[in-house]
């Protein structure tokens, strides 16, 4: 091929010369022999795939399963798992042929990634495998031979998850019947795999030794070796019968290799495990095999026997049993007695070393198939070999694991069943099993209690059970005799150790419970033992009946010890009715024994009295209850009985032994005092009560029994006893101590307390004959626990009071209130009800306890108040709890302590107590209780004064109140804020208890009804007139709601006649928020006109003026007709004619009167001129008489608020009279409104420092109406209206009015905004706000530019911008960040002024952006682009989770809401600017915003901010057959005060973004639609095509139309219902015709470009043209005409001689309009600077494009 770095031609295919060597070994030898590992045998190609050259590969294999081949056999493990995976899917989803393609060369793949070091690979091979064989099927049978081997080595993987998944490959291929055919079928092949894997491969042979660590060699071989073995195994387990001769001679030869059995010692244990399975395999297929290599196998399975290996010793033990099988002579080739048996004791002397649940089931088959000739002497051997059993359970191991134990004593017992079956009549033997190692071995279990165990007794008494059972069925056998001989030896053994372990006084607690955990194991019936086992598998002796066959003790009983008092117990009537299934060989001793231990307890019991005996003889009555033992536990005693006693308790007792027992000696024992616990005596009564023959005898002693408790004779005895001091002073001491017991160190258990808990409900709830048990002032002491503790509980953490005892004190507490009905209820049950209630009425933060205690509460404390609401009298006077919770509510709500959460609670308790109130017969108790919470009047005042004061903000803006005194102290601020108002508290409890008598028509006192209302009605006033609300308060509100605490609700089941007059009253009084609530109730609807006419029928009546008055008639305004208006007016007139000026500025003067007619002007109800300009006049009286009123340029911080109030009112005048008046007004009355308003607002702009007073806030507010309302004014003048203006009237506007309010107002938005305080438009702070913007958008752009404000430059900034210009950017464009939306509008409105001013300075310095450049760029002005930088941040924060397409809504004024709408005004004045450059600077902004992304987005914001249907919300109807207004159709308005339309702010300008975008920038719009995803581009294309194509469309082609632009020689002409163009170029005898066709989704669509007439012009000249158009239109930011002038451009150039760029085929360059300059010095061709900056770039290059030559 040459050079090492020399390119290879593109299109040679020809492989190298590797390649072409394998291809023509593959055309000599017609294979290629492939390669597993690296070791190569004879055999390889039997099983090893040939691949042919790869030139065929190509050919025959699909490109995509070629590219998948090459994968896997890269040495990434990654790679070729993905491609694994790859192929498995290609499988499933290619057609078959295309898959059939690749078999030729999977086996070769197969064989070698099915032995990967990676278990991921090898599990992902065998998954594809398996869809690769249900795609081919049948196809992969030529194949099968070369497979079969590696897939059942797989298929034995020592990975699970790959071995099961090459399990379902192999079934998916062969269905179960067709295994065995398919294994014989490929038989030689496998083991030919199978016996090299074996015998001829290592570590290196297998793997690289070079390129793989030896780890990893060594880890794989071992795995391979494994595998190798198990399928050997699985391959003679599948095969068939008659297949297996043909293999003899391979297994032979595999069998000869020394190799092969040194497996069986091998260090790694799943080797050793695979080994011994092949060797049990190899057993039971080919037994003859074996039996030939005796020598062999015998000493390498049974000289293992000793392996404790896990993993290993299921397989080995298998392979012991089949060895000693199928060989006969093994023993031959071992020594048994020094080889195998020391090894066999050892391990069984250690509890078989963890392993004995896994080994000892294997021992009975063992010993049983082991030959006499090696077991004699026969005594020896299965004595050590008992005894070493025995020995292994005391091993640490096996004593701490149940299995392990069980496993022990099974196999113990099995094999001596076995033994003893085997050598029954050898009395050595048979003394040495039962002497020597049965009762030695019970013994043993006796004294260790962990032994103990219920399962090892059940094995005894099986044991017994199949010797009784041999004994009945062969009663005149010698097996029978010598078996009965061995069972009478074991009784009276076992007896003897049994008396030996009760005979002591101080007898062992441990033994004593293992006797009897024995005895009654003992006398269960054998049918009974099974009812305890699982079914697993059994051990059947050769001579039992099938029935009766003994279970293999792999798994035992999962009953444990049985603890101390609570043995197990036999049902009486079970063990009455199995009794007769016990054997008679083992009744008659068994029931000797009991007899010899419950005698020798019972003198125990009454010599010593051993407490331990008397429980032993408990738990041995509960199991042998007969009279027999009774007869023996009485003795010689004679059988007398008490003489008091019925004559038919007598004859019993004379009958039954059992209940002569009870009375004589079970009574005795329960009467001893010192006993602490009794249970078990119970137990022995009902012992004697089941020896009784009929329930009816069992009747009359239990009836005997409890006589003395039921008598109340007798009870009348024991009340002193019960009243004593001596019980009530312990039961005291008791309450104390279950009150204060600290859980942490308590020992006793939960029932111990739950017990006493019991005690103390049943002493404080029984009563006899109305009467406490107990004296009554000690159940007062106890309930006066219970109540300290309750206190208590708040100082508990929940966790705490989890575990406390508030549960149980409920529960004694509701067991208390519920039994005492005919009780009256002490004072400390009162205290007790309270705190119950206290506690439920309080938040869960506060009182710490869990939701079920909670609940718990609320049951007691209702059922204790059920108790007083039914007592008889006067409940209420007698209730400390009623006066006491009354006083504890209203000082909670008046306390502003509550937050929602806590009122809430406290709501639902009253709710509660109110309910159950109701059904007391005392029908005045509610009213009464209700009286009680109420408060005063003085106490009501109090709270509405400490309500913050900040409602008054709104009212005051708008002018709907006036206020001339300063009343602002309280503030949220100094507040905790999450806590409510006690006003609003006090009002909704009240409310919410009303809302509850008026339910059940409870009739209230004193006008309660209308004064509760009232309140709650001033509350909501109070909320409505708050800027910005706490959200806790608007919680407040939505629960008010949801617990219908509404006006209406309480109005409609009351009557509330009175309400009106008591809130005018109290409107007159006060004023204030009582005005501001009749005018809410007139605006809902609530009440009528007419009904508040009655009220203000005499006008004169409000005169003289007071505040309230005032008020009054400013909230009543706009409902007033026009003739109550005018009396009002009338009345006001006159007394604002004669004021001195000390009355000018009081309410009852000039400000009051003058505040009343500006509420009625503002109402537009005022049409008389003549009135206006006599007001007018007054004021300009009232300047030139008391000057020093008006504040003009003046400090305002020692100006007194009555003087601040009457300029507020003058100012509103002069706005509304500018607003409302039609007639013309005198040059006089202009001067003194103009100059007014500069001073005022002088004034405004001198005292920044004291806005933070509300009312010089306010009145900085009015002067900036007024600047407002004088600016539109002059803005909106026309030549018509000018003309009833005074002459000089608009010049002195415009030279000086105009620039001194913007030369004050400018600098003061950069200092206010500058502050960094609460930007919320709607606080109040921020009130000037508004109309100042609302002034500055009316600024003209020349005073704009002549600002001077201070320096503000950035370091760094590029910009061509002067300095002035660069400062008011810099300055204004950071303020649409502001979290004010007027700020943005009128910086947006100012800025957009500016924009078209600004690309000049850019064209004036075009020429330094060269054409050096690659592509150049150039930034739109730097300040909005840093700005955008910021802003895409914030959007990317709001928007940047949400997909594409989906709708987000903007919650108006929000700071997200000023976050989008900076960002949107930002990109509208960004668009403004682009549109207002050339075309050349264009193409340079265009290219910036590409390489900064930030027009994608917007453009993926604006697709979350457009709405779905973006129609126009319009209220008038539109005709039907008009296009419906959509926000592209209309023109956003963007005002400052309109704020009805915010909701659809953002929408409206989103789409006018997008509309701009589209039009300005469509090629930028079409690139970035073209690239999005496929779900992206759909939605853009749907909205676009929808609602913008068809107005872009309609604009674009009426531009044309519309066009002055000439073309010298080309004319254009345009056709609106085809959305074409046409354009005629003309020059000399050239003619060319174009049409343009806008597409039906203009202007994502590309625009097409068709030809008409073309005359004197070259074919190929001719398409570069168009070529040339097309590319104009489509890929450059501007309109058509702007297109057509850039072709006319380039054609024109193209006559005038200059040649194209030999690279864009243009003249004119696409982006930068620049010539062809740069001229290569060998074929002088000239070509574009950019195209070649790219051409060099993108070939990686520097010679020239035509020549080839290097470009200079």
């Amino acid at each position: 091929m040459g050079g090492k770095n020399k390119q290879r031609t593109k299109g040679n295919l020809r492989p190298s010369n590797s390649g072409r060597a394998a291809e023509l070994l593959a055309k000599e030898q017609g294979t290629v022999p492939g390669f597993i590992g690296f070791g190569t045998f004879h055999s390889d190609l039997g099983y090893v795939p040939a691949i042919q050259g790869a030139e065929e590969i190509d050919s025959l294999v699909d490109s995509d399963f070629r590219m998948v081949l090459r994968k896997l056999s890269k040495k990434d493990v990654t790679t070729k798992l993905k491609a694994m995976q790859e192929f498995g899917t290609m499988c499933t989803e290619r057609d078959t042929e295309i898959v059939k393609g690749v078999l030729p060369y999977w086996p070769r793949i197969f064989c070698k990634i099915s032995l990967d070091h990676d278990r991921r690979v090898r599990e992902a091979t065998q998954q594809a495998f398996e869809k690769l064989i249900l795609k081919v099927k049948k196809h992969l049978a030529p194949y099968l031979k070369s497979l079969m081997g590696y897939w059942l080595m797989a298929q034995c993987d020592t990975y699970t998850p790959a071995a099961s998944a090459a399990k379902d490959a192999f079934e998916a291929a062969f269905p179960p019947s067709k295994q065995p055919e398919a294994i014989a079928f490929c038989k030689d092949e496998i083991t030919s795999v199978l016996q090299d894997h074996l015998i001829k491969e290592t570590p290196d042979t297998l793997s690289d030794p070079q390129t793989i660590p030896e780890e990893e060699r060594e880890a794989k071989f071992y795995r391979v070796v494994t595998c190798s073995l198990l399928a050997l195994k699985k391959l003679l387990c599948l095969l068939p019968d008659n297949e297996l001769d043909s293999l003899e001679e391979k297994f032979k030869s595999l069998l000869s290799q020394n190799k092969f059995w040194k497996y069986g010692k091998h260090s790694i244990p799943q080797i050793r495990s695979a080994y011994f399975e092949l060797v049990s395999a190899l057993c039971q297929r080919t037994p003859q095999l074996m039996k030939d290599e005796a020598s062999k196998v015998s000493p390498s399975v049974l000289l293992s026997i000793d392996d404790s290996d896990p993993i290993v010793c299921p397989a080995l033990w298998e392979a012991v049993l089949y060895t000693l099988t199928t060989i006969e002579d093994c023993w031959l080739h071992v020594n048994a007695k020094k080889s195998v048996f020391p090894k066999l004791s050892a391990m069984v002397r250690e509890g078989g070393r963890g392993l004995a649940a896994v080994i000892y089931p294997y021992l009975l088959p063992f010993i049983s198939k082991l030959p006499q000739s090696i077991t004699d002497p026969k005594l020896d051997f299965f004595k050590n070999f008992l005894t070493s059993l025995v020995a292994g359970l005391s091993t640490e191991r096996t004593k701490t694991s149940f299995s392990e134990c069980s496993a022990v004593i099974s196999a113990f017992f099995e094999c001596l069943r076995f033994i003893m079956q085997q050598n029954l009549g050898e009395e050595e033997i048979e003394e040495m099993l039962v002497n020597d190692q049965l009762i030695p071995f019970i013994d043993a279990v006796l004294k260790n209690p962990r032994l103990q165990d219920e399962q090892l007794f059940n094995h005894l008494a099986e044991t017994l059970s199949s010797w009784e059972a041999k004994v009945d069925l062969d009663k005149d056998d010698k097996t029978a005799y010598n078996l009965e001989k061995v069972l009478l030896n074991f009784w009276g053994r076992l007896s003897e150790i049994c008396v030996e372990k009760i005979n002591e006084p101080e007898t062992d607690v441990k033994s004593v419970l293992g006797v009897s955990n024995l005895l009654q194991v003992l006398q269960k019936p054998k049918s009974l033992l099974k009812l305890n086992k699982k079914n697993v598998g059994k051990v059947r002796f050769a001579d039992e009946m099938p029935e009766s066959n003994k279970e293999n003790e792999k798994y035992v009983s999962s009953e444990g010890e049985n603890s101390e008092g609570s043995e197990l117990m036999a049902e009486p009537s079970l063990t009455h009715s199995c009794s007769d299934l016990i054997s008679p060989l083992r009744k008659k001793p068994l029931e000797d024994l009991v007899c010899k231990l419950a005698e020798m307890s019972v003198n125990y019991v009454n010599e010593q009295k051993s407490e331990q005996h008397l429980r032993f003889l408990s738990t041995l009555l509960n199991s042998f209850s007969s009279s027999q033992v009774f007869k023996v536990l009485l003795g010689d005693e004679k059988q007398s009985i008490v003489k008091a006693k019925p004559l038919e308790i007598a004859k019993l007792a004379q009958k039954n032994p059992a209940i002569q027992f009870l009375y004589q000696k079970v009574i005795g024992w329960l009467n001893e005092d010192q006993r602490k616990d009794a249970s078990f005596l119970v137990d022995i009564l009902y012992s004697a009560l089941c020896c009784c023959d009929s329930h009816m005898e069992r009747k009359a002693v239990l009836d005997d029994l409890i006589e003395a408790c039921s008598s109340s004779d007798k009870h009348a005895l024991v009340t002193p006893w019960l009243k004593g001091d001596i019980l009530g002073e312990k039961l005291v001491t008791l309450a104390d101590h279950l009150c204060n017991k600290d859980l942490e160190s308590t020992v006793s258990s939960e029932s111990y307390f739950s017990e006493r808990w019991s005690l103390l409900s049943l002493v404080l709830s029984q009563h006899v004959k109305n009467d406490y048990l107990i004296g009554e002032v000690y159940v007062e002491r106890i309930i006066v626990k219970l109540h300290e503790t309750l206190s208590k509980a708040k100082k508990l953490s929940e966790a705490e009071n989890n575990d406390s005892s508030v549960s149980f004190i409920c529960d004694v507490a509701y067991n208390y209130f519920s039994s005492a009905k005919g009780c009256l209820l002490m004072p400390s049950s009162e205290d007790l009800l309270l705190t119950l209630f206290q506690l439920c009425a309080e938040s869960k933060e506060k009182t710490h306890l869990p939701d079920f205690l909670i609940s718990k509460l609320k049951n007691t404390w209702l059922s204790g108040v059920n108790l007083l609401v039914h007592q008889t009298g006067d409940t209420y006077k007698q209730s400390t709890f009623l006066r006491l919770s009354a006083l504890w509510l209203k000082n909670q709500v008046q306390s502003s302590s509550l937050d929602i959460t806590s009122l809430q609670v406290l709501l639902s308790a009253v709710d509660d107590l109110l309910n159950a109130l109701l059904e007391s017969e005392d029908t005045y108790l509610l009213g009464v209780y209700i009286g009680s919470v109420m408060p005063d009047n003085s106490e009501w005042e109090k709270m509405r004064q400490s309500l913050p004061m900040q409602w008054l903000h709104r009212p005051l803006l708008e002018g709907r109140l006036s206020l001339n005194y300063e009343c602002f102290k309280t503030d949220f601020k100094e507040q905790d804020t999450k806590k409510l108002p006690s006003h609003l508290c006090t009002s909704a409890l009240l409310s919410k208890m009303i809302l509850v008598a008026l339910k059940k028509e409870i009739v209230l006192e004193n006008n309660e009804l209308e004064k509760i209302i009232a309140e709650l009605l001033y509350s909501l006033q109070w909320y409505e007139e708050l800027d910005n609300p706490p959200i806790f308060l608007t919680g407040f509100c939505e629960m008010l709601q949801k617990m219908n605490i509404t006006y209406d609700n309480l109005c409609g089941l009351g009557n509330t006649s009175g309400l009106l007059q008591l809130l005018f009253n109290r409107s007159r009084e006060n004023g204030t928020l009582w005005s501001l609530i009749i005018a809410k109730l007139i605006l809902s609807r609530s009440v009528s006109s007419d009904e508040v006419k009655r009220h203000y029928r005499r006008k004169e009546g409000f005169f003289p003026l007071t505040e309230g008055n005032m008020h009054t008639i400013q909230s009543l305004c706009p409902f007033l007709s026009k003739e109550d208006k005018k009396e009002f007016i009338a009345q006001c007139i006159p007394a604002l004619l004669a004021w001195t000026k000390e009355d000018v500025c009081s309410i009852n003067g000039g400000f009051g009167h003058l505040a009343i007619f500006n509420s009625c002007l503002q109402t537009k109800s005022i049409d008389d001129g003549e009135l206006l300009h006599g007001i007018l006049k007054i004021l300009i009286t009232w300047k030139k008489d008391h000057e020093d009123i008006f504040l003009f340029s003046c400090n305002l911080s020692e100006v007194s608020p009555e003087i601040l109030g009457v300029n507020i009112e003058i100012i509103r005048f002069l706005s509304l009279f500018l607003k409302y008046c039609s007639s013309p007004l005198a040059e006089s009355e202009w001067d003194f409104i103009m100059c007014s308003m500069l001073a005022w607002l002088e004034t405004t702009n001198e005292n920044q420092t004291l806005y933070s007073v509300p009312l010089v806030q306010l009145f900085a507010c009015v002067s900036c109406d007024l600047t407002c309302e004088l600016s539109a004014f002059f803005d909106s003048t026309t030549l018509d209206t000018t003309g009833s203006l005074p002459v000089n009237l608009i010049s002195e506007w415009k030279e000086f009015f105009s620039p001194g309010i913007h030369s004050l107002l400018l600098p003061l938005l950069v200092t206010v905004t500058g502050e960094g305080r609460d930007t919320s438009e709607t606080s109040f702070q921020n009130a000037m706000l508004k109309p100042m913007c609302e002034t500055l958008t009316y600024i003209p752009k020349d005073q704009l530019l002549s600002q001077k404000l201070p320096a503000r430059l950035v370091a760094g900034q590029k910009t061509n911008l002067p300095e002035y210009l660069q400062t008011l950017l810099n300055t204004l464009a950071p303020l649409l960040l502001y979290r004010a939306r007027p700020v943005q509008i009128a910086v947006y409105h100012m800025l957009y002024k500016l924009m078209p001013e600004l690309p000049q300075y850019d064209q004036d310095n075009l020429k330094s952006y060269g054409d050096e450049e690659e592509e150049p760029a150039l930034s739109p002005p730097a300040a909005l682009m840093s700005l955008l930088n910021t802003q895409e941040d914030l959007l990317e924060n709001v928007l940047g989770c949400i997909p594409v397409g989906q709708i987000v809504t903007i919650k108006p004024l929000s700071e997200d809401f000023c976050y989008v709408l900076g960002y949107l005004l930002t990109w509208k004045l960004i668009l403004t600017f682009f549109k207002a450059a050339a075309s050349q600077l264009r193409a340079l902004y265009s290219m910036y915003i590409r390489k900064t992304k930030s027009l994608n987005k917007l453009l993926y914001h604006l697709f979350r901010l457009m709405p779905e249907n973006p129609t126009f919300a319009e209220t008038a109807v539109e005709l039907s057959n008009k296009d419906p207004k959509t926000f592209f159709t209309e023109e956003l308005q963007l005002g400052i005060r309109d704020t009805s339309t915010l909701p659809y702010h953002i929408p409206h300008l989103a789409c006018s973004v997008y509309h701009m975008t589209l039009k300005d920038l469509p090629a930028m719009v079409r690139l970035w639609w073209n690239s999005s995803e496929k779900r992206v581009f759909n939605i853009v294309d749907r909205f676009t095509s929808k609602y913008v194509s068809s107005v872009l469309s309609f604009q674009e082609i009426s531009s044309v139309q519309t066009s002055t632009q000439l073309f010298n020689g080309m004319t254009v002409k345009a056709r609106a219902t085809t959305r074409e163009v046409m354009a005629t170029y003309t020059i000399e005898d050239i003619v060319i015709e174009l049409i343009i066709q806008l597409p039906s989704n203009y202007p994502l669509g590309s625009i097409t470009v068709e030809s008409g007439k073309r005359v004197g012009v070259a074919v190929q000249q001719w398409r570069n043209w168009m070529l040339q158009l097309s590319t104009y239109l489509t890929h450059q930011n501007g309109s058509i005409m702007e297109g057509l002038a850039l072709w006319k451009n380039n054609v024109d150039k193209r006559f005038e001689g200059v040649e194209d760029c030999m690279i864009c085929f243009s003249v004119i360059h696409g982006f930068n309009y620049s010539l062809p300059k740069k001229a290569c010095r060998t074929c002088k061709k000239k070509f574009h600077s950019a195209c070649l900056y790219k051409w060099f770039t993108s070939s990686n290059k520097s010679t020239c494009p035509l020549c080839r030559e290097t470009f200079f």
